[in-house]
């Protein structure tokens, strides 16, 4: 599973599979923004996965006009989709049992589908673009 989520509007865009995300999967994904925003300015936040920095997705975002902005190594906190994907987790899967992967799937699947309409005002708090920001201080050595 794949996503962006628009930090203003809070739409999500997927892409899901079966199998593993690969460079392929980002591209896949970069062609659904592109086909909703069409001419419009888009700057994707990302992780630093090794399937994002690849020279494959670099190339595919560059012909769309699409940036790509890379975060700092372990700062899952500054990317809006981690609060998503923590959210989906709580909503489908904890504390739940589903018998077969078909039915854990589309569990996945349903929650994805509610963010976009259901899920709007449980998200409003979660998704917002506040980040605790830290004065430049001096820390002391222990």
């Amino acid at each position: 599973m794949l996503g962006a989520l628009n930090a203003v509007t809070r739409q999500l865009v997927s892409v899901i599979n079966d199998t593993y995300v690969t460079a392929l999967t980002v591209c896949e994904l970069l062609d659904k923004l592109q086909a909703l925003h069409g001419d419009d300015p888009i700057t994707l936040v990302l992780d630093n996965a090794r399937y994002q920095h690849c020279k494959r997705v670099q190339e595919h975002a560059a012909t769309r006009g699409i940036d790509l902005l890379f975060l700092p190594g372990y700062s899952p906190n500054l990317n809006l989709i981690e609060r998503l994907w923590k959210f989906i987790k709580k909503d489908c899967l904890n504390g739940r049992y589903y018998p077969t992967h078909q039915l854990f799937h589309q569990a996945v699947r349903d929650s994805l589908a509610a963010v976009n309409d259901r899920h709007q005002d449980a998200l409003r708090t979660t998704l917002t673009l506040n980040f605790q920001m830290f004065d430049d201080v001096q820390l002391l050595a222990a």
